[in-house]
């Protein structure tokens, strides 16, 4: 069983002051953080789903350009899910890329929550729901249908709530970054 990873890098950070996928922590940008932790965790191939900055990542077995980005989350979604890399993949396990704490511990938990049937898996944290999310093949084109504007799976993970598998992952941290200082602290 494939997992494809992706990270979805596409905005342009109106909050941030630029594109978050370019930001850097510890001298390494976000969006190559994040292709690492899914490459860590056994994710193949990873994918990077860029729009507001389009820029090379070495690590990424795929770049994905979004033309839509400035549509939102959504149409990122839309297009990894449609990407030719993703096509031998029985599922994908999506990051965002402002959640550079999620660990490979955490993406590991659900790639083998996978590979013991799971379709619909969301991280938890502390029993709260967070980031990565893995989505089985079966499910991407209704994931696709109700990803729009800054909505990714969340629609249609409620829609089939009993399905989804929650996988505690206490390693790491789902927290986001939404401004610089958040990179600080």
């Amino acid at each position: 069983m494939q997992v494809a990873g992706v990270v979805l890098a596409g905005g342009e950070g109106s909050r941030f002051g630029g594109p978050k996928a370019l930001a850097q922590l510890d001298g390494v940008r976000l969006v190559d953080r994040a292709v690492r932790t899914l490459r860590d965790a056994g994710c193949r191939p990873v994918c990077a789903v860029l729009g507001a900055a389009v820029t090379e990542v070495p690590d990424a077995d795929a770049v994905v350009v979004n033309p839509e980005w400035r549509s939102g989350l959504g149409s990122s979604l839309r297009a990894a899910l449609a990407a030719d890399a993703l096509q031998n993949a029985s599922a994908a396990l999506i990051v965002l890329v402002d959640q550079p704490w999620i660990a490979a511990e955490a993406a590991r938990r659900l790639i083998e929550a996978h590979q013991a049937g799971t379709t619909l898996a969301v991280a938890t944290y502390d029993g709260v729901r967070g980031h990565p999310i893995l989505i089985g093949r079966e499910h991407w084109a209704g994931v696709a249908a109700l990803a729009v504007g800054d909505v990714g799976a969340r629609h249609y993970l409620a829609e089939h709530r009993d399905e989804v598998v929650e996988v505690p992952c206490e390693a790491g941290s789902p927290r986001d970054v939404d401004t610089p200082d958040d990179l600080l602290r």
